[in-house]
Protein backbone atom coordinates (compact mmCIF):
# COMPACT_ATOMS: atom_id res chain seq x y z
CA UNK A 1 0.00 0.00 0.00
CA UNK A 2 3.04 2.45 0.57
CA UNK A 3 4.69 1.98 -2.39
CA UNK A 4 0.70 2.31 -4.51
CA UNK A 5 0.87 5.91 -2.44
CA UNK A 6 4.71 6.74 -3.26
CA UNK A 7 4.29 6.13 -6.67
CA UNK A 8 1.01 7.86 -7.06
CA UNK A 9 2.65 11.10 -5.16
CA UNK A 10 5.78 11.06 -7.54
CA UNK A 11 3.32 10.77 -10.81
CA UNK A 12 1.35 13.54 -9.36
CA UNK A 13 4.34 15.48 -8.73
CA UNK A 14 6.01 14.55 -12.21
CA UNK A 15 2.30 15.76 -13.71
CA UNK A 16 2.38 19.23 -12.04
CA UNK A 17 5.85 19.76 -12.96
CA UNK A 18 5.23 19.00 -16.50
CA UNK A 19 2.33 20.56 -16.90
CA UNK A 20 3.78 23.87 -15.48
CA UNK A 21 6.58 23.84 -17.77
CA UNK A 22 5.01 23.06 -21.00
CA UNK A 23 1.91 25.72 -20.49
CA UNK A 24 2.13 28.03 -23.27
CA UNK A 25 1.36 31.81 -21.99
CA UNK A 26 -1.23 33.13 -24.01
CA UNK A 27 -1.02 36.38 -25.75
CA UNK A 28 -2.81 39.45 -24.54
CA UNK A 29 -5.13 42.03 -26.70
CA UNK A 30 -3.08 45.34 -26.38
CA UNK A 31 -6.56 47.92 -25.83
CA UNK A 32 -5.06 51.08 -27.54
CA UNK A 33 -1.48 50.99 -29.54
CA UNK A 34 1.11 54.08 -28.50
CA UNK A 35 3.83 54.48 -30.45
CA UNK A 36 6.93 53.89 -28.10
CA UNK A 37 10.70 54.90 -28.96
CA UNK A 38 13.34 53.40 -30.97
CA UNK A 39 16.58 52.55 -29.82
CA UNK A 40 17.80 49.50 -31.29
CA UNK A 41 20.20 47.60 -29.81
CA UNK A 42 22.37 44.75 -30.89
CA UNK A 43 21.51 42.50 -27.36
CA UNK A 44 18.41 42.18 -29.44
CA UNK A 45 17.43 40.00 -32.98
CA UNK A 46 14.72 38.13 -34.53
CA UNK A 47 16.11 34.95 -35.66
CA UNK A 48 13.33 33.33 -38.12
CA UNK A 49 9.58 34.13 -38.82
CA UNK A 50 7.17 31.75 -39.74
CA UNK A 51 3.88 32.58 -41.14
CA UNK A 52 0.96 30.38 -41.73
CA UNK A 53 -2.44 30.94 -43.41
CA UNK A 54 -4.77 28.35 -42.50
CA UNK A 55 -7.32 28.49 -45.29
CA UNK A 56 -11.36 27.10 -45.24
CA UNK A 57 -10.72 25.44 -48.43
CA UNK A 58 -7.51 22.36 -48.43
CA UNK A 59 -4.94 23.12 -51.06
CA UNK A 60 -5.58 20.19 -53.80
CA UNK A 61 -2.20 17.74 -54.44
CA UNK A 62 0.05 19.24 -56.94
CA UNK A 63 -1.85 22.69 -56.44
CA UNK A 64 1.89 24.25 -54.85
CA UNK A 65 3.56 23.33 -57.71
CA UNK A 66 3.43 25.18 -61.32
CA UNK A 67 1.43 22.18 -63.52
CA UNK A 68 1.92 23.30 -67.39
CA UNK A 69 1.02 21.18 -70.15
CA UNK A 70 2.79 22.64 -72.83
CA UNK A 71 5.58 20.88 -74.24
CA UNK A 72 8.34 21.52 -76.52
CA UNK A 73 10.32 19.07 -78.83
CA UNK A 74 8.64 16.21 -76.55
CA UNK A 75 9.94 17.48 -73.20
CA UNK A 76 7.47 19.04 -70.35
CA UNK A 77 8.31 21.79 -68.79
CA UNK A 78 6.21 20.76 -65.52
CA UNK A 79 7.88 19.32 -62.26
CA UNK A 80 6.99 15.59 -62.43
CA UNK A 81 3.86 14.53 -59.96
CA UNK A 82 7.08 13.35 -57.35
CA UNK A 83 8.33 16.82 -57.40
CA UNK A 84 4.82 18.21 -57.26
CA UNK A 85 3.78 16.05 -53.78
CA UNK A 86 7.53 16.51 -52.15
CA UNK A 87 7.04 20.17 -52.30
CA UNK A 88 3.23 20.24 -50.76
CA UNK A 89 4.24 17.83 -47.90
CA UNK A 90 5.23 20.83 -45.65
CA UNK A 91 1.68 22.39 -46.29
CA UNK A 92 0.22 19.58 -45.74
CA UNK A 93 1.93 18.88 -42.70
CA UNK A 94 1.39 22.28 -40.87
CA UNK A 95 -2.36 22.57 -42.24
CA UNK A 96 -2.86 18.79 -39.82
CA UNK A 97 -0.55 20.04 -37.07
CA UNK A 98 -3.01 22.87 -36.72
CA UNK A 99 -6.25 21.31 -37.75
CA UNK A 100 -5.19 18.61 -34.74
CA UNK A 101 -7.92 17.73 -32.20
CA UNK A 102 -10.15 19.83 -34.43
CA UNK A 103 -13.54 17.26 -34.81
CA UNK A 104 -16.56 19.58 -35.20
CA UNK A 105 -17.32 22.23 -37.71
CA UNK A 106 -17.38 24.53 -34.89
CA UNK A 107 -13.46 23.44 -33.77
CA UNK A 108 -12.70 23.43 -37.38
CA UNK A 109 -14.11 27.24 -37.97
CA UNK A 110 -12.43 28.57 -34.89
CA UNK A 111 -8.55 27.40 -36.02
CA UNK A 112 -8.76 29.31 -39.25
CA UNK A 113 -6.99 32.04 -39.75
CA UNK A 114 -3.46 33.59 -39.52
CA UNK A 115 -0.62 32.17 -37.72
CA UNK A 116 2.89 33.85 -36.42
CA UNK A 117 5.66 32.04 -35.06
CA UNK A 118 8.59 34.41 -34.26
CA UNK A 119 11.73 33.20 -32.75
CA UNK A 120 14.08 35.65 -31.44
CA UNK A 121 17.41 35.84 -29.12
CA UNK A 122 18.64 37.82 -26.47
CA UNK A 123 22.37 37.78 -25.63
CA UNK A 124 21.77 39.45 -22.03
CA UNK A 125 19.06 38.75 -19.29
CA UNK A 126 16.31 41.75 -19.87
CA UNK A 127 12.50 41.84 -18.98
CA UNK A 128 11.20 41.74 -23.06
CA UNK A 129 7.91 41.88 -24.31
CA UNK A 130 7.00 41.01 -27.58
CA UNK A 131 4.41 42.58 -29.43
CA UNK A 132 2.82 41.74 -32.62
CA UNK A 133 0.70 44.77 -34.18
CA UNK A 134 -1.32 43.81 -37.31
CA UNK A 135 -3.59 45.55 -39.81
CA UNK A 136 -6.84 42.97 -41.14
CA UNK A 137 -8.20 43.41 -44.66
CA UNK A 138 -12.03 44.76 -42.93
CA UNK A 139 -10.58 47.57 -40.71
CA UNK A 140 -8.05 48.79 -43.04
CA UNK A 141 -6.06 51.23 -41.12
CA UNK A 142 -6.57 49.84 -38.05
CA UNK A 143 -3.67 49.15 -36.14
CA UNK A 144 -4.14 46.04 -33.52
CA UNK A 145 -2.63 44.34 -31.29
CA UNK A 146 -1.17 41.31 -29.27
CA UNK A 147 1.79 40.86 -26.80
CA UNK A 148 3.59 38.74 -24.50
CA UNK A 149 5.97 39.45 -21.73
CA UNK A 150 8.67 37.34 -20.35
CA UNK A 151 10.79 38.35 -17.09
CA UNK A 152 14.37 37.94 -17.05
CA UNK A 153 15.02 36.40 -19.90
CA UNK A 154 18.25 35.62 -21.98
CA UNK A 155 18.97 33.11 -25.03
CA UNK A 156 17.23 31.76 -27.61
CA UNK A 157 13.33 31.99 -27.59
CA UNK A 158 9.93 31.32 -29.71
CA UNK A 159 6.81 33.43 -29.29
CA UNK A 160 3.89 32.35 -31.13
CA UNK A 161 0.82 34.56 -32.14
CA UNK A 162 -2.74 33.56 -33.21
CA UNK A 163 -5.76 35.96 -35.61
CA UNK A 164 -7.77 32.82 -35.90
CA UNK A 165 -11.44 31.63 -35.66
CA UNK A 166 -14.01 34.67 -35.23
CA UNK A 167 -11.40 37.42 -34.95
CA UNK A 168 -10.73 36.15 -38.81
CA UNK A 169 -13.91 36.06 -40.08
CA UNK A 170 -15.04 39.02 -38.93
CA UNK A 171 -12.00 41.58 -39.87
CA UNK A 172 -10.46 39.65 -42.62
CA UNK A 173 -7.02 38.05 -43.41
CA UNK A 174 -3.49 39.70 -41.49
CA UNK A 175 -2.18 42.03 -44.63
CA UNK A 176 0.35 43.88 -42.63
CA UNK A 177 2.67 43.13 -39.49
CA UNK A 178 5.15 44.07 -37.29
CA UNK A 179 6.42 42.10 -34.42
CA UNK A 180 8.72 44.25 -31.78
CA UNK A 181 10.82 43.69 -28.99
CA UNK A 182 10.42 46.34 -26.35
CA UNK A 183 12.77 46.25 -23.19
CA UNK A 184 11.54 49.28 -20.93
CA UNK A 185 9.15 50.83 -22.68
CA UNK A 186 11.53 50.97 -25.77
CA UNK A 187 11.86 49.06 -29.41
CA UNK A 188 14.97 47.56 -29.23
CA UNK A 189 14.34 45.27 -32.21
CA UNK A 190 11.70 45.20 -35.25
CA UNK A 191 10.72 42.52 -38.16
CA UNK A 192 7.69 43.89 -40.15
CA UNK A 193 6.04 42.72 -43.26
CA UNK A 194 6.57 44.34 -46.83
CA UNK A 195 3.46 46.06 -46.52
CA UNK A 196 3.40 47.61 -42.90
CA UNK A 197 4.12 51.12 -43.25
Amino acid sequence: MRFAAAVFALASLALVVTSSKGAREEPRIVEKVTRLPVAPSNDFEFRKTKLFFLSEKAPKAGQGARQTSSTLGGKSNSPSQKTATLQDAPITFERQYRMFGAVTALDQRQRFGNYFDFFWRAKRSSDVTVRLEYRQEKLHEHVQAQEISYRNVRGTHKTEFRVIGDDYFDDGRVIAWRCLLIENGRIVAENRSFMWE
